[in-house]
């Protein structure tokens, strides 16, 4: 018997599918796509359609609330139809299509059906996307390949605002010519989903299955309840006051630097739980039901930061922030503790 003298991180990475690498590139396109619109448009809603906080903070709102919606039902049709490349593309699709729209925004009401397809077509693809990639991918090196998928989309999220910034200087702050210009990886993106990836086999539906049920929610162990309310609390936390006490460029940036190291310990990681302890016909519902429990928090959390921005400033805010974070610690705990004393 020989054994392999390769570095094992270079055997993951080497045995990573090749349908986790084109998931992640789109993702990326779609994120900088996003991410341009997302950047600018508090500031267009504001300055140029006149908006308030609490309007702005209602409409990402609403936004949240179709996403997390349409992640719960995509997700159980993604475990019906085992068609998740086709969910997939419909969702980009609509993404892609909802980013024409925004150049044409010259009212609130074009601003609203904008955000409405496009985080319809955000609710649709996530689930099915992340389902494929605990299809295709063996269950040792499942954590590095959501961690791809999500560094690739953060990758994204970074450079889509830098280029919105960018763009602002160039184009003499034409908000609605940089719209055009997010149009192009957004359709980018579909492009090289449909070309890239193939749709995997349909596993075989034990002869015992039974269609879903709402009765099937009660089937996603403690394991997945544990996972779906859990984050890397205690970075957010820090996150939110170093921000509500930052009186320098420096510290803000830090302030976003511990943001973003809390999504890169738990976005990643979050999924690749979620994938190993669901069951393994209910893997689509199990992403489904982690999104609208995330999506609903954003939703409320949404309002109430409008709401406080408008009556007690960003101070209040990112205070209010690290108070909730704080709190849901010792709640973790003791579900954790929990699990252990039942086992």
């Amino acid at each position: 018997m020989t054994t392999s003298s390769a570095p094992a991180s270079a055997t993951v990475r080497a045995r990573i599918p090749a349908t986790v690498w084109v998931l992640g590139i789109v993702s990326l396109l779609m994120d900088i796509s996003s991410e341009m619109v997302q950047t600018l448009l508090p500031y267009y809603l504001v300055s140029g359609l006149g908006a308030s906080a609490v309007t702005v903070g209602f409409i990402e709102g609403m936004s949240v609330a179709i996403a997390t919606t349409t992640k719960l039902f995509s997700g159980i049709i993604a475990d019906w139809t085992r068609r998740r490349k086709m969910l997939a593309v419909l969702g980009y699709g609509l993404g892609a299509i909802s980013k024409l729209a925004f150049p044409f925004a010259t009212s609130l009401g074009w601003i609203v059906a904008a955000k409405a397809v496009d985080r319809v077509g955000k609710g649709i693809r996530g689930t099915p996307r992340d389902a494929l990639i605990a299809d295709v991918t063996p269950p040792e090196i499942r954590g590095a390949a959501f961690g791809l998928r999500k560094s690739l989309d953060t990758v994204g999220g970074f450079i889509g605002p830098l280029a919105a910034i960018g763009l602002m200087f160039a184009l003499s702050e034409n908000v609605l010519a940089i719209f055009w210009i997010a149009v192009i990886p957004a359709f980018l993106a579909v492009f090289i989903l449909i070309a890239g990836v193939k749709e995997p086999d349909a596993p075989a539906r034990p002869k015992a299955e039974k269609p879903f049920r709402l009765a099937d929610f009660a089937k996603l162990n403690q394991a997945v309840w544990i996972v779906i309310i859990a984050a890397s609390v205690a970075v957010l936390a820090a996150s939110y006051l170093t921000l509500a006490y930052a009186n320098s460029i420096p510290l803000f940036l830090f302030g976003i630097l511990l943001w973003g190291l809390h999504m890169g310990l738990s976005q990643g990681l979050l999924a690749a739980l979620i994938a190993e302890t669901a069951p393994p016909h209910l893997k689509g519902t199990a992403f489904g039901v982690f999104n609208l429990m995330t999506g609903l928090a954003v939703l409320v959390g949404n309002v109430i930061a409008g709401l406080l921005w408008d009556i007690h400033g960003s101070f209040g805010t990112f205070l209010a922030g690290a108070a909730l974070s704080f709190t849901a610690l010792p709640v973790l705990i003791w579900v954790s503790r929990r699990k252990r004393t039942a086992a």
